[in-house]
């Protein structure tokens, strides 16, 4: 009898740690994926049933802070590389990247949202917008002229506005985007105040900095300060690699400094281990780095594969790519040891490719002179997915290309 209680209790005590496990994953997983959390999330109520452990693990491990109340929850992320341009922000419908204009009309809006009532209409918010722009010598300077006359320019303002939607800042009334984009009508919406004074993540205020060049306010406004002692830069090496790991398809040991390659390599399955009980995903290490990989696929931004055309097509070149790779002289595969691959020559292998399988891809794949478009698509693609380099010497395949790269099935002798 002893046994069987004793060995009942043990299993109902494990059965309570694996939900408790598998809670606070989903909780960070969704936060990770979405730092904007709203309540309607079916992931928030979670979030605050496990508000303490989530709070004490991002600040210890990526020294991320967390904000929630009623509303909403708010992780506020400073990323490993603040220059890293491949994740931009995204039309949530089309996946379309925002461009420089975007991002001004971006900064705009919010400023105007700021000062705006409880509701507002989209024609008010573009007045605004033009009339902000004008007040900014800056904008004219740097070559941006804001005329919301033109269709292209009302379309970028809703591309703004689709997002801030997504994000639950806004919230349609009445009407819709489309009308403004085509000027037959306007669109209401209310202003979610607490959600837009939680958007803008920083470590000191804008208006705190008093740097001037581009550069210098953006390093200020993120700037984290340790202390300088070794636990100080120990915490800083750890966070760096933390948020690299859970925010870069691929952590190269050759992008590394001394410092970071050698505390990695030093504490990598301490980190790793953290990172996959905390998260779910799965360590997977070369010689050349490693990756956090999610098996599951619903962190991921940017995947490949994918279904359809585009999907093919990435596969396929991604797969011609790392037929180019080459190994240094250790044996592992280094930007230094690969040759560039000149666009010219991509292009005309996916040419071949649109001769061998156009037939089954979507009719504009097919059109004259499509593999330049093809091209272009997919070296974004992997780009985004740190499998390329692309400068001007040309496409550099890098070492996690390998996994695409067919051999030879061995043949065994039969006996």
């Amino acid at each position: 009898m002893s046994l069987g209680a004793t060995g009942r209790s043990s299993t109902l005590g494990g059965s309570i740690n694996q939900t408790e496990l598998q809670e606070r994953r989903r909780a960070l997983r969704a936060l990770l994926k979405r730092p904007l959390l709203g309540a309607h999330d079916p992931a928030f109520p979670l979030v605050r049933r496990h508000l303490d452990w989530l709070r004490e693990w991002l600040s210890r491990n990526a020294s991320w802070r967390l904000q929630v109340d009623g509303q909403m929850a708010r992780l506020h992320k400073t990323p490993a590389s603040p220059d890293d341009a491949t994740r931009p922000a995204r039309e949530p419908k089309s996946g379309e990247p925002f461009s420089r204009r975007r991002y001004v009309f971006w900064c705009l809006v919010l400023a105007a949202l700021e000062r705006a009532d409880r509701q507002i209409a989209l024609g008010r918010l573009a007045d605004n917008l033009v009339q902000f722009a004008a007040a900014d010598p800056a904008l004219a300077e740097a070559g941006l002229v804001v005329d919301l006359e033109q269709r292209i320019q009302r379309r970028d303002l809703v591309h703004v506005v689709r997002l801030l939607l997504d994000l639950r800042i806004l919230s349609r009334v009445e009407g819709h985007e489309d009308a403004y984009v085509s000027a037959r009508g306007d669109v209401l919406y209310d202003i979610h105040r607490p959600g837009l004074a939680a958007l803008l993540s920083v470590r000191r205020g804008p208006s705190l900095v008093t740097a001037e060049a581009a550069e210098a306010r953006r390093a200020a406004i993120i700037e984290e300060p340790m202390p300088e002692s070794a636990e100080g830069r120990n915490r800083r090496v750890r966070s760096y690699l933390t948020r690299k790991l859970l925010d870069d398809p691929v952590v190269y040991y050759e992008d590394l400094d001394g410092d970071q390659r050698a505390y990695l390599q030093s504490q990598r399955y301490a980190l790793t281990s953290q990172i996959e009980e905390a998260t779910g995903l799965v360590a997977e290490v070369r010689a050349e780095g490693l990756a956090m990989v999610d098996d599951r696929g619903d962190l991921t931004d940017v995947g490949l594969p994918e279904e359809g055309t585009d999907g093919h097509v990435a596969l396929l070149v991604a797969e011609y790519l790392a037929s180019h790779l080459a190994r240094g002289p250790n044996q592992a595969l280094t930007r230094a040891s690969t040759p560039p691959v000149s666009r010219a020559q991509l292009e005309a292998h996916v040419a071949e490719l649109i001769e061998t399988y156009g037939k089954r891809w979507r009719q504009d794949a097919r059109a004259p002179g499509a593999e330049t478009l093809l091209v272009a698509q997919t070296l974004t693609r992997l780009e985004d997915l740190g499998l390329v380099d692309l400068g001007d010497g040309g496409i550099v395949p890098l070492p996690a290309l390998g996994r695409f790269s067919l051999v030879e099935p061995a043949r065994s002798e039969s006996v």
